[in-house]
């Protein structure tokens, strides 16, 4: 392991961070311990970027997710988790921005203005984008439709690294391959300079990262194994999700990975 790295050169500064999370509670999942660490002595912000759905009718994945997260609307379900995370950063000490994108499970795309219009009650997986969580969701491919979406996530985090000036800036590496969490480091990708990846958790109990892609970019393995007990607490208020999640009850403590550059690039 490089001797300092780019997060070890940042922590012997204050300078604020800023952590993209797909979903509300990605980041906690996979950063809180680091993420409450510093809270104290830098200003964090956690920008979550899907945070919305859609009203029915919904696909049978987005249904079956609904009834895992015990809730029959969606649009309560996605209220209710915003309203967990604004509460965990909070009490953490960290600055939750929700920035209002549809969560894949819920995306829809644009249909041409012909046909039945009945058709998407018929078969709701007509409409959306990403109608089944193993064979879209989680298939390890972005959609060519989500160019101009990607585009405009990449604005949103130049003006929020710009707003902030943050030094660092923290994206999912993508293990597990979901849609939103690719698009996520999509949309980090333009600042090599400020870049740290994350191991996606709890993902990355099973599954491993793109190790041809770090290698490209010059990235090696940092670990942060400080607050992981207090990190189980937070991640169980969560409570829409944790249950789902950890259906044992029990959440492995295991010691955040991150990406960084090594030493000298």
């Amino acid at each position: 392991m490089p001797a300092h790295t780019r997060i070890e050169r940042s922590l012997a500064g204050d300078a604020p961070w800023l952590f993209l999370s797909p979903h509300l509670d990605d980041a906690v999942l996979s950063c809180g311990a680091l993420i409450e660490a510093q809270a104290g002595g830098r200003e964090i912000i956690v920008a979550s970027l899907f945070t919305e759905a859609t009203p029915g009718p919904h696909t049978r994945a987005a249904r079956s997710f609904l009834r895992q997260c015990t809730h029959s609307s969606a649009l309560d379900l996605f209220e209710a988790r915003k309203t967990e995370d604004n509460k965990v950063l909070t009490e953490m000490g960290a600055r939750p921005l929700h920035m209002g994108g549809v969560d894949a499970l819920f995306r829809r795309r644009r249909l041409p203005r012909i046909g039945n219009p009945a058709w998407g009650r018929v078969r709701p997986g007509l409409p959306h984008r990403y109608p089944t969580f193993r064979f879209d969701v989680a298939l390890g491919r972005i959609s060519h439709a989500e160019k101009a979406l990607i585009n405009r996530l990449q604005g949103d985090v130049a003006e929020l690294m710009a707003l902030t000036g943050a030094e660092l800036l923290f994206c999912p590496v993508g293990v597990g391959k979901h849609v939103d969490h690719l698009i996520t480091r999509e949309a980090g990708m333009a600042h090599q300079q400020n870049l740290v990846l994350y191991s996606d958790f709890p993902y990355d109990l099973v599954s491993g990262p793109d190790t041809s892609r770090l290698d490209r970019l010059g990235y090696v393995p940092w670990s942060w194994d400080r607050g992981l007990a207090s990190k189980q607490g937070r991640i169980r208020q969560y409570a829409t999700q944790a249950g789902s999640l950890f259906p044992g009850g029990k959440i492995p403590p295991r010691a955040e990975t991150y990406f960084v550059p090594a030493q000298g690039n």
